[in-house]
């Protein structure tokens, strides 16, 4: 199908200095400047970096190579088109020729392609960087494609900016897939939900489903975040494993409102893309709910012994989504196969359900691309979606 694109416009988090550099006489070289791109610096082949009015330019084939982009033509104004991915983006910046060498402003350039800039005023270098590479695949059937997001639900800043390819991925598609529809999580009708199938309805508290020990455990804990020991009496375990995970993760800076699902919800509400639900709130609230009562406790006991090291674990766990380590993706969800019931609810179930509505989409009558974004962990092994997919027939390919 005929692809549209959009420049593709990057948030940057920028320091007092950075590229404000002294005014020195226009065309001049820049002194002892370095530019590195994730870690990396740049060898400039022939030609340095100048300095003009304050903005740092750099010859444009160094910069883009260093970029992973290719130039493929630029107009009377100056813009430029270049290719990331095998998309094209069209840079608004404009370029000028100094003893024949074509230059380009680097945080224009840098900003436009998807990469954050900042300045290290000691070391003079201008440092270029992609947040995280994440998991994302790429499926396409006839002029069908959909793109495979795996996601972590929790996150911080040093996620963001994504890797180019997502959003040009996402300006590709037509349709925001997720599992749920985050954004409508405070409904009246859902928090209702939330309610009677989370809270006891039988006059019995949390202390008359768990074992003493681990109902002490909890107690302890709360106490040690100024809660009363009690104040989650009238929940159920799944509940309150839930609560107990959120409250660390939280502590560690990690939060659900710019997690990986939200951040592209947000922008699909923004461009008023349709958004389409893989799953509902009401079954994976109704999948939570009946677990059995030892597991729901074997969990919740799991959070709890481990919840003063958790600030480890989930970094651990950030820091293989951003480096996109499939390996310890795999390790992550062959960790889950201990307990049968836990693992089949959680992801074999789920995700025969969620490779069908996709498979939905691939063979679908009308020409459209979709940005798909469930947890990462859906996707990995013998029983993820990118193996159901491929058993199926399709070609599945990682971005």
């Amino acid at each position: 199908m005929k692809r549209k694109r959009r420049s593709s416009t990057i948030a940057l988090f920028l320091s007092a200095s950075m590229l404000v550099l002294p005014v020195v006489p226009a065309a001049a070289a820049a002194p002892d400047t370095d530019i590195e791109v994730n870690g990396h610096e740049i060898d400039f082949t022939s030609k340095l970096p100048l300095i003009e009015k304050g903005i740092t330019y750099a010859p444009q084939g160094d910069l883009l190579k260093a970029l992973n982009a290719t130039f493929v033509q630029s107009d009377k104004s100056g813009t430029i088109t270049v290719l990331v991915d095998n998309e094209q983006i069209t840079v608004n910046a404009k370029t000028k020729i100094v003893n024949g060498t074509t230059y380009v402003p680097v945080r224009v350039v840098s900003e436009q392609i998807g990469y954050k800039v900042e300045w290290d005023p000691a070391t003079r270098t201008i440092i270029l960087t992609t947040g995280g590479k994440g998991f994302l695949w790429e499926v396409s059937n006839r002029d069908n494609t959909v793109y495979l997001v795996g996601s972590m639900h929790i996150a911080d800043d040093s996620f963001y900016p994504l890797d180019p390819s997502y959003e040009i991925a996402f300006e590709d598609s037509e349709y925001l897939g997720v599992e749920i529809d985050l954004t409508q999580a405070q409904d009246e009708t859902m928090q209702k939900m939330m309610l009677d199938l989370g809270m006891y309805q039988d006059g019995t508290t949390l202390k008359d489903h768990i074992s003493s020990e681990t109902y002490e455990q909890l107690g302890e804990i709360l106490v040690e975040n100024g809660l009363e020991k009690d104040a989650l009496d009238g929940y159920k375990p799944w509940v309150v494993e839930i609560t107990m995970s959120q409250l660390k993760s939280m502590e560690a800076g990690y939060q659900g409102e710019i997690g990986i699902d939200l951040h592209f919800l947000q922008k699909a509400i923004e461009r008023k893309m349709p958004i389409i639900e893989l799953e509902t709130y009401q079954s994976q609230l109704e999948l939570l709910s009946g677990f059995s009562g030892e597991l729901q406790e074997t969990n919740l006991k799991s959070v709890l012994d481990n919840f003063h090291l958790v600030d480890d674990s989930v970094d651990q766990m950030a820091e293989m989504w951003k480096l996109g380590d499939e390996e310890a993706l795999l390790e992550i969800t062959d960790s889950m196969k201990t307990n049968e019931e836990y693992y089949k609810g959680m992801l074999v179930d789920r995700n025969l359900k969620m490779a069908d509505k996709i498979e939905g989409y691939l063979t679908a009558e009308d020409e459209a691309d979709y940005f798909i974004v469930v947890g990462a962990a859906h996707y990995a092994g013998e029983d993820g979606i990118v193996k159901l997919l491929q058993d199926r027939g399709y070609t599945v390919t990682r971005k």
